[in-house]
């Protein structure tokens, strides 16, 4: 027992000393114009994260993945990859002066729409839909974009490890993003409330998941996490896909894709793994657009076995 308590100690500790150096270089980069802040961190995350071991991971998935791509190409997408998320990391810092899109502009900014008529046609029909999306360029300009359009979304999400990051990361979407739904026990019921009123919900699809429907992704075996097909199958609501995707010049743009189609059985009712399916094909298919705006290092295909 005494034991126990001391292994928990030490990694609070762990995290907290590990959060507060988060913290610390954030408010660093405060102190700087925005652009050079960001620029300046995706300069270092790519020297850096190739000495990780998250590196050697997403270099395997990218293998498995692309194996028709030289080791040089994995190499310069991974590191892509890292200069993506160190800039999703810096933005929060500079969100309020990042997104500045306007439906009345004239001329465009830093953040490009596409799709805004299903914006307005899901903020006007009164009836219940899903968007899914998935961590690609800064997928949390998603849900504030859809405000501006006075849409309001429940936002799932999986709160980072770290207490003491995920309490601040919460605070901050909650100031900006709407209603967040932290991924845990309860979750699911929820969002079935959200829908059973009418209204609408937010989910990232490309997350690791142990138990599922036998999916593939990019022609390897996954399991993918079935609450989405589940919520459609209760509520029949019409489901739509969004990203995001980064732009040069430190510039945005935020796509809304027309609903897809669900796959039904014979009888009518929703297809479960078909679903699944349909929903990895479209993030495949975003991923093989912008390879190095995803997050390979996720252990998705569970192969950090496989990894030393």
């Amino acid at each position: 027992m005494v034991l126990t308590r001391i292994v928990i100690a030490l990694r609070r500790a762990r995290d907290w000393l590990i959060a507060t150096a988060i913290f610390t270089l954030l408010r660093l980069l405060a102190l700087f114009p925005a652009d050079k802040a960001i620029n300046f961190v995706d300069t270092m995350a790519r020297r850096i994260g190739p000495l990780t071991k998250r590196h050697r991971l997403a270099l395997r998935n990218l293998e498995r993945a692309y194996p028709e791509k030289t080791k040089a190409e994995h190499e310069a997408v991974a590191r892509d990859m890292w200069g993506n998320m160190s800039r999703l990391a810096a933005e929060y810092v500079f969100l309020d002066k990042l997104f500045d899109f306007d439906p009345e502009a004239s001329k465009p900014g830093r953040i490009e729409v596409g799709g805004a008529d299903l914006f307005l046609k899901l903020r006007d029909s009164n009836k219940p839909f899903i968007v899914f999306t998935a961590h690609t360029g800064n997928f949390e300009l998603l849900p504030i974009a859809a405000a501006t359009y006075g849409l309001d979304v429940m936002a799932l999400f999986r709160p980072p490890n770290n207490p003491y990051v995920a309490e601040k990361v919460l605070a901050a979407r909650r100031t900006s993003m709407g209603h967040l739904v932290p991924s845990r026990a309860g979750a699911a019921f929820i969002l079935a409330r959200r829908l059973e009123a009418g209204g609408g919900v937010g989910v990232l699809v490309d997350q690791k998941f142990h138990k599922g429907a036998e999916t593939s992704f990019f022609g390897l075996e996954v399991h993918t996490n079935p609450l989405l097909a589940k919520l459609v199958r209760q509520y029949d609501c019409e489901v739509y896909p969004a990203r995001s995707i980064r732009l040069p010049g430190g510039r945005h743009r935020l796509e809304v894709e027309p609903a897809i189609t669900i796959p039904r059985k014979p009888d009518g009712s929703v297809d479960i793994t078909a679903t699944a399916q349909v929903l990895n094909d479209k993030v495949e298919s975003w991923v093989r657009e912008y390879p190095g705006q995803w997050q390979w290092f996720h252990d998705r295909w569970e192969i950090k076995h496989l990894v030393k």
